[in-house]
């Protein structure tokens, strides 16, 4: 592990048993702390670059005190273009940014959108005089304008701070009102979210170290024969899903421990998005309580998921939410698969500037099109047995475009992808376009069977009419 993984595990299992300290705080204490250790992480691990993050935060809130009509769009705007700037400042003579500079940035430009969003529903919902609970899409409105001194407290809240989870500004605004957040589930969530981290981790260094990255970019693994070249993708996706297991269930953790995320199960919370119906926030000793506002993974349907597009839903959850809420809706396309395209562009720009993340994301369209196809065109005509074997099928191919893809997320440069991608002959690009043909080619048979079975009906009814007719006669 890197010096930089090492300091993150040490402040990731620092925030959990700090974040049951912060259950035994008043709302003004609570937030004041949060914020203050928060910004002393961002400078300890930032250093001058903790400076992007201010810039960032103020510029949004000149934005929504300035203009709340136009926030969604303005603060969109400006946090992604000085996400540009932030990748870019060694061509302006500066320092490039830390590794965590870069976490805190990302997930900060998540905070700023969603907070303007929600500054707008509640100008928007206070014009119109109606409860925002009556209109909001997603429930628990905003009760006020957030001051400069909230917003800064929700962007440096050191719960999740760097990998996330992402959550509302609502939700944090909740966290720090919990009427008494002693009483809520802690020790037993937390360490449920944890049991199996240490296996992720063992894992993540035991394969890692018998299939580096490193070696795909050599001129030896080239030589090497296909099927070992092919395997090589399925051994690295699993190292990376083993790392980010860890990293997330371990950042859930630190939210638990604090209680932050914590609703009602009745409240049917979404993650990142938090309650979609009314609750009650006064806890009571029959009420049942659940995290999902904060939960970023699901470990098993991630990996055992049939579907490409359902895939998405249990990854990195949080982010998916704020994809699908604030950049999928806003498309600047209406056929779903430019739409999701677009959604896919957005997020390969939010991860970074490196080509590998372009040629991933904008394979998923062609991946869930191709999905689509033998689905309607295949699946639809087979019975309960094959339907099972389709679905067993199409979740090995699902696994399969999850490792081509993340080769080009891990290696970054359009020519180390492209060049690992060539050594097994674009094998997954070549799939998902043949099932496009096929699905396509299957659907025209199946109408042109059903217009040949209209025109004999009607040749039927005609020799049928004639016959009656003689028969008149």
């Amino acid at each position: 592990m890197s010096p930089d993984e090492l300091v993150y595990l040490g402040i990731l299992a620092a925030s959990i048993p700090v974040g049951f300290l912060f259950r035994y705080l008043s709302p003004p204490v609570k937030q004041g702390a949060s914020l203050l250790l928060g910004l002393s992480i961002a400078i300890a691990t930032c250093h001058i670059h903790t400076l992007h993050s201010l810039v960032t935060v103020i510029g949004t809130w000149i934005i929504i005190k300035s203009s709340w009509r136009h926030a969604p769009a303005l603060s969109l705007t400006w946090t992604f273009l000085y996400l540009l700037f932030f990748r870019l400042v060694t061509w302006f003579g500066l320092p490039p940014p830390t590794p965590f500079a870069n976490a805190i940035q990302l997930l900060l430009t998540l905070k700023m959108v969603s907070l303007a969003n929600e500054v707008h529903s509640f100008h928007t919902e206070k014009k119109k005089d109606v409860s925002s609970f009556a209109k909001s899409p997603v429930i628990g409105g905003l009760s006020q304008e957030p001051s400069l001194y909230d917003i800064l407290s929700y962007s440096y809240c050191y719960a999740g701070i760097m990998t996330g989870p992402f959550f509302r500004f609502q939700t944090y605004i909740d966290w720090l009102r919990q009427p008494s957040p002693q009483v809520l589930p802690g020790w037993v969530p937390c360490l449920q979210r944890l049991k199996l981290v240490p296996v992720y981790g063992a894992l993540f260094l035991a394969v890692n170290s018998v299939f580096p990255l490193a070696y795909v970019r050599t001129e030896e693994f080239l030589d090497q024969n296909f099927f070992f070249r092919l395997f090589y993708m399925i051994a690295v996706f699993f190292v990376f899903r083993m790392r980010f297991y860890a990293a997330w269930c371990g950042a859930e953790a630190g939210c638990i421990s604090a209680g932050l995320g914590c609703y009602p199960e009745k409240a049917l919370s979404k993650p990142g998005g938090g309650p979609t119906v009314n609750y009650s926030p006064d806890p009571t000793a029959e009420e049942k309580y659940d995290f999902k506002t904060i939960q970023n993974i699901d470990c098993y349907n991630t990996d055992f998921c049939v579907k490409v597009r359902h895939g998405m839903r249990y990854w990195n959850m949080t982010v998916q939410w704020w994809l699908h809420h604030y950049i999928y809706p806003n498309a600047p396309f209406k056929a779903y698969a430019l739409r999701a395209g677009w959604t896919m562009f957005i997020s390969a720009y939010w991860h970074g500037l490196h080509v590998g993340y372009y040629l991933s994301f904008l394979t998923i369209p062609l991946c869930i099109a191709a999905e689509s196809a033998m689905e309607a065109s295949v699946r639809a005509k087979l019975g309960p047995l094959g339907q099972n074997i389709f679905d067993w099928v199409h979740w090995f191919l699902k696994m399969r475009a999850y490792d081509y893809m993340c080769m080009g997320f891990v290696l970054l440069k359009a020519s180390d992808t492209i060049n690992y991608w060539m050594s097994i002959y674009f094998i997954i690009h070549i799939i998902a376009v043949c099932c496009i043909i096929v699905g396509r080619a299957l659907k025209v048979g199946e109408r042109e069977e059903r217009r040949g079975h209209k025109e004999k009906k009607r040749e039927g009814e005609k020799i049928e009419n004639v016959k009656t007719g003689e028969k008149t006669d």
